[in-house]
């Protein structure tokens, strides 16, 4: 029998690589004339670096960027043999994990580092990047990452504007660059607006430490930046599918900086040959830390069964809430649980890596 182990990350508890390799040492132990592939995959969030570092061979290029606060940090991206792709996370340099809990304030933080990741990638010839916006810290509308590539945001007195959430309302005139690749694909899997009740402010901005009246400030440099926008270069994309992800990012990239904006999990499974690789299984694995209802809107398991070719899939997760008809909506042949009952979160997951090992041993094929 052939197997293919293709999951992603277990959030807070181990890596994609490492919940596959778990798998498949549990799968080896009772079925040794099985012959299994691992995949670790990503939705196009954070963790996408490491995936397709491991499936493109990518070059690690690492350089001192802004973090969401200013300050220095070294932050890495990825290059194509070629040097004509680049691979870049935003959370390498504007990720919330770079700020302690104190640190968060949305009205401060900028994607700027994030820009001058894809800066670098410029001077060093790549003509595509892929851009990963999962896990920001900022809510700036991509204003900061606009900036490092070219674009001037001025206010009334024509000076520039520090690029971040807090000052998008002093915009007043912007001045263009030329788009700084080719073609530019940023990975979201979330499709809220730029801007309202369920824009980027004030469905994500509380967790980047924003109170009720910041999240209301936010929102207001957010609709007033996608206003001068569209008065002064024509550009109406506030309402597009994922421009609220990543505080704005999403918006900004497609109106500044000439992008588009794609499932990641789609983009994952193009660029790692998902499809032939199924085609070649008996049986595929994949898995999440929580498998709910939620699954079925865009998240990688529901991906992977819409392009598993007809294949069975079955999962594991460390926490299952999805009635059988969920399982079954998403696409699955069945899902387990890898942790028999209940036990303190911190216990769960320290034993992620134990758990699934031990629920593929158990598996009945």
């Amino acid at each position: 029998m052939n197997i293919l182990v293709a999951c992603d990350s277990f959030k807070d508890a181990l890596p994609a690589d490492a919940v596959c390799r778990a798998i498949a040492t549990g799968l080896r132990k009772s079925h040794a004339s099985a012959v299994i592939t691992e995949m670790p995959l990503s939705d196009g969030g954070e963790g996408l670096l490491d995936v397709l570092g491991q499936a493109l061979k990518l070059e690690w290029i690492e350089i001192k960027a802004c973090d969401p606060l200013g300050r220095p940090v070294m932050a890495r991206y990825g290059l194509s043999a070629d040097g004509a792709t680049a691979v870049v996370e935003m959370a390498r340099a504007s990720g919330l994990q770079l700020l302690t809990q104190d640190e968060r304030d949305p009205l401060v933080t900028s994607t700027t580092g994030t820009g001058q990741l894809l800066a670098d990638a410029r001077a060093r010839g790549a003509k595509r990047a892929l851009l990963a916006i999962g896990g920001s810290a900022t809510n700036d509308a991509g204003i900061g990452a606009a900036a490092a590539l070219g674009w001037s945001f001025l206010d009334a007195n024509n000076q520039p504007v520090t690029p971040d959430g807090g000052h998008m309302k002093d915009i007043v005139r912007l001045v263009s660059a030329e788009p700084p690749f080719e073609t530019m694909d940023v990975l979201c899997d979330v499709t809220n607006p730029l801007f309202g009740r369920e824009g980027a402010a004030w469905i994500y901005g509380r967790q980047k430490g924003g109170s009720d009246d910041v999240l209301a400030k936010l929102d207001e440099g957010l609709k007033h930046v996608a206003e001068v926008a569209k008065a002064q270069t024509g550009r109406d994309v506030a309402d597009i599918p994922g421009a609220g992800a990543a505080g704005g990012l999403g918006y900004g990239a497609v109106a500044f900086l000439g992008a588009q904006l794609r499932r990641g999990i789609e983009v994952v499974l193009d660029m790692t040959g998902f499809e032939a690789a199924a085609a070649r299984a008996d049986l595929i694995i994949t898995g999440e830390g929580h498998l709910d209802g939620q699954s079925a809107q865009g998240k990688l398991i529901q991906g992977l069964c819409g392009r598993s070719g007809g294949k069975p899939v079955i999962a594991f997760c460390g926490k299952l809430s999805a009635s059988p008809e969920q399982v079954k909506a998403i696409g699955l042949k069945a899902a387990y649980s890898i942790n028999r009952r209940e036990r303190p979160l911190a216990e769960m997951l320290a034993n992620t890596a134990a758990n699934l090992e031990k629920t593929a041993a158990e598996l009945s094929l």
